[in-house]
């Protein structure tokens, strides 16, 4: 089920009403509510996955239990150990098992894969819900949170459905205790949801579904393209993927504060960062979070020797480009990232924009304005790399570009029109939780302002596009 679909927008209405009318009354009843609903979300994809995050959620649930009961014995660290091999069991049968041995064949089988690939359909947001239990049962080992006995809260919290299939990565530190207490109806903050909501379609339907009809026409054609037209392009596709899946993000965001549950911020303009450090501390959030909290500071963070320092580095962005997906080509994105990236925390100038662009002023300085389309630039290279199916059709997109030819028109002022509005949007508002959050007074003025973005949606309306990151 899509979010820019007729069955979500006929969903969400139908489960509103019978979350805050017929089941509020009774905190248990309502989180069973939530259970049966997200798996018939989940389910709407394919049903057989049910059992898949039914048995994730089942064992991590146990583990923290069993960790609890046998804290500070030798059995506490086998059952994590035991719960965290499983779940990567799991994500890397489903994930990687066919790339693994596709790598295998290819180096020493000469390519023949007869009888050894599974075959199997990647279950939707795999990456995303196992990420999440996975959390669960290393906060409770690390006793930063207690286990909860109540295994409707647990499945509710891992099978959520706004953000299920694409995050954000909820922490159970944040999202379970929610659970936990009688949830009330909050009109201003459902109202600021629908805002959410709304700029996240925008986003998806009006910037990234228009930009992928240009952007999949070039690059599945990129040979016979001019440099120019496979420059706008990797442009484009940066806008894309960041509309699309900034996009889900809000409406997921949106969609919960209809329901009186608030989910963390996952992007934060991040095209307006001044280097790649500051890049990563805006784009996808919750999993750089996760990185960081559960892989990068327990190998010892940035306060290690320089040799374990650009280990470290090299892990994290590694892990992040492998998550993306089972090809070399998120492994050299990754890579490419941490060959930026590594510079920066070496030289200590990481941490050195941590502050909103332009603070008290309406335009961007000279020198923030070149460092914001240099980063832009580099993230737009890599992008490619992302969006190649091999490492050599990137290499080669790549080395086209700086040569002439003619330049593919078709739907790019679309594209352009709708890139400015969400970039000028976003720019006002970069100092608050989205772009639709407005502080004008004029009840007019706003209504026309969503009359205007709902109008542009449906003119440039072409189909039900999936969202990107529902690979992952």
């Amino acid at each position: 089920m899509l979010f820019n679909s007729i069955e979500f927008a006929l969903f969400l209405p139908i489960v509103f009403l019978l979350y805050w009318f017929l089941f509020q009354r009774n905190l248990r009843w309502q989180n069973l509510f939530i259970v049966g609903v997200s798996y018939l979300f989940y389910g709407w994809w394919d049903w057989r996955f049910l059992v898949l995050i039914a048995f994730t959620s089942f064992c991590s649930w146990g583990s923290g239990l069993l960790i609890q009961r046998y804290r500070h014995r030798p059995l506490a660290k086998l059952v994590h150990i035991t719960n965290i091999t499983l779940n990567l069991i799991i994500l890397g049968v489903f994930k990687y098992y066919d790339f693994f041995v596709t790598s295998f064949a290819t180096i020493f089988l000469d390519g023949q894969t007869d009888g050894l690939l599974l075959k199997i359909i990647l279950p939707v947001g795999i990456s995303f819900y196992t990420f999440q239990a996975l959390s669960y049962s290393i906060d409770v080992y690390r006793e930063n949170l207690k286990p909860t006995r109540d295994i409707i809260q647990f499945f509710a919290f891992v099978s959520y459905f706004p953000q299920l299939v694409a995050g954000p990565i909820e922490r159970a530190t944040n999202l379970l205790p929610q659970f936990e207490k009688p949830r009330a109806f909050d009109y201003s903050q459902a109202v600021d949801g629908m805002r959410q909501i709304l700029w996240g379609l925008f986003k998806k339907i009006a910037v990234a579904d228009s930009c992928a009809v240009y952007v999949d026409h070039v690059f599945a054609a990129y040979q016979s393209q001019g440099g120019l037209t496979l420059a706008v392009a990797a442009v484009l596709f940066a806008f894309q993927i960041y509309g699309d899946f900034s996009g889900y993000s809000d409406i997921a965001i949106g969609t919960s504060k209809l329901f009186g549950i608030k989910l963390m911020r996952n992007f934060n303009n991040p095209y307006f960062s001044r280097n790649i450090a500051e890049f990563w501390r805006r784009w996808h959030i919750s999993l750089t979070t996760w990185f960081r909290d559960y892989v990068y500071i327990p190998l010892g963070g940035s306060r290690v020797s320089k040799a374990k320092v650009v280990r470290n580095t090299f892990v994290i962005f590694l892990l992040s480009g492998f998550w993306h997906g089972a090809n070399w080509t998120f492994i050299a994105w990754g890579i490419f990232h941490a060959l930026l990236f590594l510079p920066l925390i070496l030289m200590g100038k990481n941490r050195k924009f941590t502050d909103n662009i332009a603070e008290g002023r309406s335009f961007p300085s000279l020198s923030d304005m070149c460092r914001m389309l240099l980063t832009f630039m580099l993230v737009t290279l890599g992008w490619i790399l992302f969006r190649a199916d091999t490492i050599s059709q990137a290499w080669e997109y790549i080395t086209m570009i700086p040569h002439g030819g003619g330049f593919y028109t078709q739907g790019v002022l679309t594209c352009v029109i709708c890139v400015f509005i969400m970039l000028v949007v976003e720019w006002i508002g970069r100092g608050r939780s989205h772009g639709l959050e407005l502080k004008c007074r004029s009840t007019l003025l706003r209504y026309l302002i969503y009359f205007i973005l709902i109008i542009i949606m449906f003119c440039v309306y072409s189909n039900s596009e999936s969202f990107i990151y529902f690979q992952f």
